[in-house]
C-alpha cells in the first residue's frame, strides 16, 4: 500500500489506516477474538497505521491494539493515540454510558493541561504495552463536544500549557508528530492560527457529502504544511447504507434534505457501476493535504469489503459529478453538538 508523509515530519503512513473505536465496543460488543481477527485482516490488507484512544472502550481499545502489535517489528507500523481525557477507575456497574458496550471499569475527566497530557501519555504506554507512540492527537477539543463556555476553559488549558507538553514530547523524541483529533473545522482554524501542528484527524468534515473543510481548512493546511487524516468518511453511515429508513448522518437520524442529497449521489454512483461507498472511501485522497483515510470497524468481513472498494478505479471527473449535492455543516451554536 502506498504511503504519504505526515506534515513536514519524516513520518509516513499508509493511505488507508485502522481506527480502533469499534474494538472498544462502540455501539456493540466486540470480543477479544473478533478484535484480533479484525486487526489481522487490516494487517493482511497492507494497513500499517493504527489509531487508538483512551476513550475507546475506556482503555480497552488501547489494550487490544497494543497486544496485537506486540510481536510486530516496531518500525513496520505507525501508532497514534490521544490525549485530553484522563481515565479513573469506578466500581463495576458504575461506568457511565458513553455508547461503549462492555468497556473497562473507568470514567473520564477532560483535561488538556501540561500535567494531564504527560500523565495521559504514561497511562497509554501502560495500556498499550509498547515503548513508542508516533502521533498524539488532542481529542475532542472544541465547541462541538464541549459547548462554548466549557471549551473556552479547555482551550485555554491547551494553549497555555498543553501545547508545551506536546512540543516537549516531540522535541525530546518521545513522539514524532502531534495535532488535533476532532469533529469540527472551527477549532482547527483557531488552533492553527496560534500554533504549528503536524496533523489533524478530522472526522466527517471532508467527505464526499460534507465539504466543511474545503473553504478555509484545506488552504490553511497547505500553507502551514499540516496533514489531514480523514475519519468518518461515511458520515455516520449514510454514505455506506444510502438514504434508507433510519440512516444516520453526523451521529443523528438523517434529515430529509440529507437523504435527498445522498439519494442523488447514490444514483450517480450506480450509473457509473459502483456502490456509493467506493467514491466515499476514495474521495479524500484526491487532495494532497490528506495523508490517510481511517477505516473503523470491528468485523473482518467489513474491513475486507471496504478495502476491496478502495481498489475500484474512480476518475477525477467522477468525483466532480457529486459536487452539486454536497453540503457544509451549519455554524456551531453555544451548546455542545455531541456530548
Amino acid at each position: 500500500m502506498q504511503k504519504r508523509k505526515i506534515g513536514r515530519t519524516y513520518l509516513s503512513v499508509t493511505e488507508y489506516s485502522f481506527g480502533a473505536a469499534g474494538l472498544g465496543g462502540l455501539y456493540r460488543e466486540c470480543t477479544r477474538e473478533a478484535a484480533m481477527e479484525t486487526l489481522d485482516a487490516a494487517w493482511a490488507a497492507g494497513i500499517r497505521y493504527f489509531d487508538a484512544a483512551p476513550y475507546y472502550g475506556l482503555g480497552l481499545a488501547e489494550r487490544r491494539v497494543g497486544d496485537f502489535l506486540q510481536d510486530k517489528p516496531r518500525d513496520s507500523f505507525v501508532l497514534s493515540t490521544k490525549v485530553g481525557r484522563l481515565l479513573h477507575p469506578v466500581p463495576e456497574g458504575a461506568v457511565p454510558d458513553y455508547s461503549y458496550v462492555k468497556p473497562l471499569n473507568f470514567d473520564v475527566t477532560f483535561d488538556y493541561s501540561y500535567d494531564a497530557i504527560m500523565r495521559s501519555v504514561e497511562f497509554s504506554y501502560a495500556r498499550l504495552g509498547l515503548n513508542r507512540i508516533d502521533i498524539l492527537y488532542v481529542h475532542d477539543i472544541g465547541v462541538y463536544t464541549h459547548g462554548a463556555a466549557k471549551n473556552a476553559v479547555f482551550l485555554r488549558q491547551l494553549m497555555d500549557s498543553g501545547l508545551k507538553a506536546l512540543e516537549e514530547l516531540k522535541s525530546g523524541g518521545v513522539i514524532s508528530a502531534y495535532g488535533l483529533g476532532v469533529n469540527e473545522v472551527p477549532v482547527c482554524l483557531e488552533v492553527m492560527r496560534r500554533a504549528d501542528i503536524d496533523c489533524i484527524l478530522l472526522a466527517g468534515r471532508y467527505t464526499l457529502l460534507d465539504r466543511s473543510a474545503v473553504a478555509e481548512l484545506l488552504p490553511l493546511c497547505e500553507k502551514k504544511g499540516t496533514s489531514l487524516v480523514v475519519g468518518g468518511v461515511f458520515n455516520s453511515g449514510i454514505l455506506a447504507t444510502g438514504p434508507v429508513e433510519g440512516a444516520h448522518f453526523d451521529y443523528m437520524p438523517a434529515s430529509e434534505d440529507v437523504r435527498t442529497r445522498v439519494g442523488a449521489m447514490e444514483k450517480i454512483a450506480r450509473d457509473r457501476g459502483m456502490p456509493l461507498a467506493a467514491p466515499a472511501l476514495q474521495f479524500p485522497l484526491a487532495s494532497p493535504q490528506v495523508a490517510s483515510v481511517l477505516l473503523g470497524t470491528a468485523k473482518p468481513a467489513s474491513l475486507e469489503r471496504n478495502m476491496e472498494l478502495t481498489r475500484q478505479k474512480i476518475a477525477a471527473e467522477d468525483f466532480a459529478a457529486f459536487e452539486p449535492y454536497t453540503l457544509v455543516a451549519p455554524e456551531l451554536g453555544l451548546e455542545a453538538v455531541r456530548a
